[in-house]
């Protein structure tokens, strides 16, 4: 079993004791330097001592997205701004902005995390990677960026955007490794395919893809399209940005949370009650190490499980099937964007460029599925119809499906928008 740093494969007892070591310190931490969790430790009759196992921290409060933004933008710092050597900020489209703040401490722990990530996701030394995540306020761009310097590889910092540059430039300079959201790697991969490469072709190896939930079906139509091993790996920007969790090439069963500095918890995301390893539920993390900026058992809203180790000691998370709050409640089922793309992709006349489209009709709320066409001879039955009975058979939902031309649903260059809510529009 090759990994990156020896506390991956670490024994469970020396993988517990260093998280109990760690989790007292990070309450101790946090309570003594953030206003927000001494008021809320003490509104909830706890403190650090309380925690003697890491069973314990189920009795201390939840961290939530309005806490770091009723903090804005210094509260939730547990060091003096003097000690900060870097800011991302979020883009605030949800809401009131939030700020991560980052010590030279928590930047080589990221480095580093991120080093060890790409490492499992098959990435060597002198590598060349093509990085086609956002760089600026995003932690996506910079945190890969590092990550793949710290590894040893050289890199390309495109970003996002220009996606016919990308495809040239990946043809030209020949990169081994691809670093995108999945989405945006499809855009990618569909470009090259416009220029006449097919897989055999491009000189990709490895792709490393994430910040969004996605399919085993888009796994494979990556995999097939690019010629690749297509990885998962989790983050968020709360937490740290990406290098919470890493999937490893050699089994691509789900991603090994880092839990020498992340610790996961799942929880019912109705009643917050912690539940069972292997029950599926919203991920709460609660960082080990961050000293800028620790949260105690944020909630995340992603929905996976956690199952136990394979390729490393640490705890696997199943790959994120969506978010509680993207969960579409349709005339009372419950519907997640990625149950829809994994019925489109069952379909090979059907690319996987879609978006959801909510109306309100006669008080009722009604859903139309804009999918992507692909090329090629018509024939058959009506992929249309095909895919609305998919639907209704498989979820139990009535849904209108439209059918438009290739190219015609806005490329993402960042995290996909799956959801368009014309709700209120129409109603």
């Amino acid at each position: 079993m090759r990994s990156y740093d020896p506390i991956e494969t670490a024994s469970r007892d020396e993988l517990t004791a260093l998280q109990l070591q760690r989790l007292r310190w990070t309450l101790a931490h946090a309570y003594a330097h953030v206003p927000h969790y001494r008021t809320a430790f003490d509104a909830a009759g706890v403190h650090p001592d309380d925690c003697r196992e890491p069973g314990d921290l189920a009795h201390f409060p939840f961290t939530v997205k309005q806490d770091l933004r009723a903090a804005f933008p210094f509260g939730m710092f547990a060091v003096p701004r003097e000690q900060i050597r870097r800011l991302h900020v979020s883009s605030g489209t949800t809401g009131a902005a939030t700020v991560a703040g980052y010590t030279a401490e928590d930047l080589r722990t990221w480095r580093a995390l991120m080093a060890r990530t790409m490492y499992a996701a098959g990435a060597q030394p002198r590598m060349l990677v093509h990085n086609a995540y956002g760089y600026g306020l995003f932690t996506g761009g910079l945190g890969m960026h590092a990550g793949a310097e710290e590894l040893g590889c050289a890199v390309v910092p495109v970003s996002g955007g220009m996606t016919e540059r990308q495809a040239q430039l990946i043809i030209d300079l020949r990169p081994d490794m691809l670093l995108a959201t999945p989405s945006y790697a499809l855009a990618i991969m569909d470009a090259l395919h416009a220029r006449g490469c097919r897989a055999a072709d491009i000189s990709l190896r490895v792709g490393l893809f994430g910040a969004e939930p996605w399919t085993e079906r888009m796994r494979r139509e990556l995999e097939e399209g690019l010629g690749i091993d297509a990885i998962d790996n989790y983050g968020l920007s709360e937490v740290i940005g990406p290098g919470v969790a890493a999937e490893c090439f050699e089994s691509k069963d789900g991603m090994h949370v880092w839990e020498d500095h992340f610790y996961p918890e799942i929880i019912d995301p109705d009643t917050g009650a912690a539940l069972p390893e292997g029950a599926f539920g919203e991920l709460v993390f609660t960082s080990l190490s961050k000293q800028a900026m620790p949260v105690v058992r944020y909630r995340t809203r992603d929905l996976s499980r956690l199952l136990p180790g394979t390729a490393r000691t640490m705890r696997r998370m199943e790959k994120v099937t969506g978010r509680s709050d993207d969960m579409i409640v349709l005339r009372g089922v419950n519907v997640f964007p990625s149950q829809i793309e994994t019925l489109i992709l069952d379909d090979a006349r059907l690319a996987p460029h879609y978006v959801l489209e909510l109306r309100r009709e006669a008080r009722l709320d009604s859903m139309t599925v804009r999918v992507e066409r692909r090329p090629g001879p018509e024939g058959g039955d009506d992929p249309a119809a095909a895919l609305a009975q998919r639907v209704k058979t498989t979820l139990g939902v009535t849904v209108h499906v439209a059918l438009v031309a290739p190219g015609s649903v806005e490329r993402s260059v960042g995290k996909a928008k799956r959801i368009l809510d014309l709700r209120e529009v129409t109603a």
